[in-house]
């Protein structure tokens, strides 16, 4: 076997290592929040924000970076909240064209070697637009279905000794498990990755990059949706612009959880355990009762902590 560096190790367990931070100081400053009812509270909005960090790595794996994905949960949020209740058909072919044209924007982005980042900015003026001529003014309604879903209460496990485990943390298991081995452990998943990290040799491979450009970025609609539909069964309401702090939020997930903007190095475990930290971390400045003006710039101050620290870790991994 192959010894395992300090360095590595240390990167590797960050990403956990900050959420255990953080639920220190909260238990530090609220004990009665570190319990099953403390974390469903907590943890319920990091659901749909861990969804869309998935959506934002599937992006990133390959190169690029989705600047609409917060835009674009909010226009499934609208869609969910009027079309999916009053007309599901309907609604549900908005949703599936919604992850087809995240696809056509993968193959334009790969044939017009256009930067992702202009088109996604674009592209998050046209689902604003949508969502708004769906929606004009806050309102609609979470289909039953949905707010059942986002409501559900585990049972007890009998051999834990009846321990309830809250549905956002069991939820993020799940998330953090199919997208793990979807992408670490299966071949298909390390070809997609290659992409990224080594284009030319799965060229030469006979791999075609604009099909897994075209995969990635359709499973980033996929996710980009389910987080809509979570969110919307959290919210049960909806608003074009509910979800306008994702994209940053799913960016700083990813980076949080260990990945990095270019080499395919991407971490699924790592980034539902960034968009967690995120959650808590809004939830551990409300205690603090600092103003939410305030709370984004704190949150960008964790980040930031947490990036000088792989920093560090990095240098200390190369030799001298």
């Amino acid at each position: 076997m192959t010894a395992v560096s300090p360095a590595r190790f240390l990167r590797a367990i960050l990403p956990a290592l900050s959420l255990a931070i953080l639920l220190i100081a909260v238990y530090h400053l609220n004990p009665r929040a570190i319990s099953p009812l403390g974390f469903q509270l907590m943890f319920n909005l990091a659901i749909p924000i861990a969804l869309a960090t998935i959506a934002q790595m599937c992006v990133i794996t390959v190169n690029d970076l989705d600047l609409s994905i917060g835009a674009y949960v909010g226009f499934v949020v609208c869609i969910a909240a009027t079309w999916l209740q009053e007309i599901p058909v309907l609604g549900l072919l908005a949703l599936i064209g919604g992850i087809l044209v995240y696809m056509l924007l993968g193959a334009l982005i790969h044939l017009r070697k256009l930067p992702s980042i202009v088109v996604t900015l674009g592209m998050s003026f046209v689902w604003l637009g949508l969502a708004i001529l769906v929606l004009p003014t806050p309102g609609g309604q979470s289909p039953g279905w949905l707010a059942a879903l986002m409501k559900y209460k585990p049972p007890p496990i009998p051999f834990l000794g009846g321990l309830v485990i809250p549905f956002p943390i069991l939820a993020a298991v799940v998330i953090a498990a199919v997208a793990h081995v979807g992408l670490m452990n299966t071949s298909y998943g390390s070809i997609l990755r290659g992409s990224g990290g080594n284009p030319k040799a799965i060229e030469r491979a006979g791999w075609s990059l604009l099909k897994t450009k075209v995969t990635m970025f359709g499973l980033a609609g996929f996710f980009g949706m389910l987080a809509g539909l979570a969110l919307i069964g959290l919210t049960t309401s909806a608003q074009a612009n509910v979800a306008e702090r994702y994209t940053l939020l799913s960016i700083a997930g990813v980076i949080l959880g260990g990945g990095s903007f270019v080499g395919g190095r991407v971490s699924p475990v790592g980034a539902v355990i960034g968009a967690m930290t995120l959650t808590l971390a809004a939830s551990f400045l409300a205690f603090m009762r600092i103003p939410p003006d305030w709370q984004i710039g704190a949150q960008g101050a964790i980040l930031i902590i947490v990036l000088a620290l792989r920093a560090i870790i990095d240098r200390l991994e190369k030799p001298i």
